[in-house]
């Protein structure tokens, strides 16, 4: 796995309650696909990015942003890097290995009630579309 070149910071959104010293680690369903259990941990250089994965994010629990450090190797996230966007404008990442929380912050931007509808109709349409996959 080839290392990316951005030096962050990095964040992660979520639902989970986490405190600083927790790792967040693969294993988990897709927050897009449930019925896939993910090879790796996902995180961005972008906090309102991590802040709309946050608000996506399956569960009960307030969305959050978390401040991570990657714990090895990473690499642009296939997913959206030259897939959907050409290079990687979403500074967004993926990790075999554990991200460790190292902080929260609150100053992200919240979406409108209206334009967390239009995301989640847009996923809705993903999972429906057989063809859209995660590269895993």
């Amino acid at each position: 796995m080839s290392r990316a070149t951005d030096e962050g910071p990095f964040f992660h959104g979520t639902r989970a309650d986490l405190r600083v010293g927790d790792l967040l680690t693969a294993g988990f369903r897709s927050n897009y696909r449930p019925e896939v259990v993910m090879n790796h941990v996902y995180f961005t250089a972008l906090r309102d990015g991590a802040g709309l994965a946050a608000e996506l994010a399956a569960g009960e629990g307030a969305p959050r942003v978390y401040v991570v450090e990657p714990t090895g190797d990473f690499e642009d996230d296939p997913n959206v890097t030259d897939k959907k966007f050409p290079g990687n404008p979403t500074r967004s990442y993926r990790s075999a290995a554990p991200l460790r929380v190292v902080g929260e912050v609150g100053d992200w931007t919240r979406l409108t009630p209206e334009a967390l509808r239009r995301w989640r109709e847009r996923l809705s349409a993903l999972r429906a579309d057989e063809r859209a996959e995660i590269i895993n």
